[in-house]
């Protein structure tokens, strides 16, 4: 039996679940998520704890066990808490600028990069080089930091380009000089 699976999900105070068929829907104070589950599992909601449990022990349906479990409690914690992912951008005359929903980057290109947030996310820049990019959906505000991280990559010479607030650039030593 999954480890991670069997593990059951309190449901704090202000939250509302409704499961029809393989439909969940989470309600909290920062918005509402859905997703549809996969037929190996079932949820079970009593009180204020949710339990998944599988069907079977074929190897699909303790694939989808632990799996399921960790993106309904993602759905809870986003719900009432939210996510977060820091971005930093290093190097000279990089910068960002927040416009209504549309992210201007200059990041050394000829051109500006107009980069249109998805519904839900929200980014914070402080000091036109750092970012934080917030929302309710945990992979959405995933896939919206590596969107902005893609533009400029962090090159491993300088270290110039976007990054991870909590990345580690591993530099490489240039040319020697000529003799």
């Amino acid at each position: 039996m999954s480890r991670i699976g069997k593990q059951p999900i309190e449901l704090p105070v202000g939250v509302k679940v409704s499961i029809e068929k393989q439909n969940v829907t989470v309600t909290g104070p920062k918005g509402i998520l859905s997703r549809t589950i996969l037929e190996y599992v079932s949820i079970d909601h009593t009180d204020n704890t949710l339990t998944v449990n599988r069907a079977d022990d074929s190897i699909k349906s303790r694939a989808a066990h632990g799996l399921t479990r960790t993106l309904v409690s993602n759905m809870v914690t986003g719900v009432t808490k939210g996510f977060e992912r820091a971005l930093e951008i290093n190097g000279v005359g990089y910068r960002a600028e927040l416009k209504g929903e549309v992210l201007n980057l200059s990041l050394g290109y000829s051109h500006p990069i107009n980069f249109q947030l998805p519904n839900g996310i929200t980014v914070e820049v402080d000091k036109m080089t750092k970012l934080l990019v917030k929302g309710i959906d945990k992979e959405l505000v995933g896939q919206t930091a590596a969107k902005i991280r893609e533009f400029r990559s962090p090159e491993p010479y300088k270290g110039k380009g976007v990054k991870y607030a909590d990345e580690t650039i591993l530099r490489k030593a240039g040319k020697t000089g000529k003799k």
